[in-house]
């Protein structure tokens, strides 16, 4: 990837194009964030670059995390990750990136973390069928049925859907597109929804796949 951001989830709204089409978008509140640290090929075998984002004060941070903030000469930032491009020899320790990094128009790969909903059954979670009301089944209707023979193999096989932790995992959704940025607000509106709860952190940067 040649950019990328850190945001905030805001929330969903919808704006209207001059057609008169109603557009559902996502409002993140990206940057400013500022290049805590470089990577290079030369240097670290990679490109990268260690972005800081949303300010907070000294005392929240352990001391490895001030370290790297005083060495760039960046105050502290709640959130620090970071982030591989190519091009991030072009970039300074310090300088900050802003929503204007993109454009409407762009197309964008959107990375963060779903909502938890806790423990949950097969039903909630894969999406499978209860069974039978009628015929001898019960009493449970909603537990996940027969797992196989029981003398051979005598076990439940690894990877079956089962009930268990649902959410709380990375995802990255591909190729939405933005619809406008506002620099004086540091929002960025991207078309349709994205990983996460409001307030959650996100990353965005450009598509890896567009069309």
């Amino acid at each position: 990837m040649n950019k990328a951001i850190i945001g905030r989830k805001v929330g969903m709204t919808q704006i209207f194009a001059e057609d008169g089409r109603m557009i559902p978008v996502t409002v993140v509140e990206a940057g400013p964030c500022p290049v805590v640290q470089v990577k290079t090929v030369e240097n670290d075998g990679y490109a990268a670059l260690k972005l800081g984002f949303i300010e907070t004060s000294e005392k929240a941070l352990t001391k490895p995390e001030l370290g790297q903030y005083k060495k760039a000469g960046v105050k502290p930032h709640k959130v620090l990750k970071e982030i591989r491009v190519a091009n991030a020899e072009t970039y300074a320790v310090g300088a900050e990136l802003k929503a204007d990094v993109f454009a409407a128009g762009d197309k964008v790969d959107v990375s963060g973390v779903t909502k938890g909903h806790g423990f949950t059954g097969v039903i909630k979670r894969w999406n499978q069928q209860r069974l039978k009301m009628t015929h001898g089944t019960g009493p449970v209707h909603r537990e996940p049925g027969s797992m196989g023979s029981i003398s051979s193999p005598s076990r439940v096989f690894k990877n079956k859907h089962l009930a268990g932790q649902y959410g709380v995992e990375n995802v990255t959704i591909q190729n939405l597109e933005v619809v406008k940025v506002d620099l004086e607000r540091n929002a960025i509106l991207i078309k349709g929804a994205i990983p996460g709860p409001k307030g959650s952190i996100v990353t965005i940067s450009d598509s890896v796949k567009s069309k």
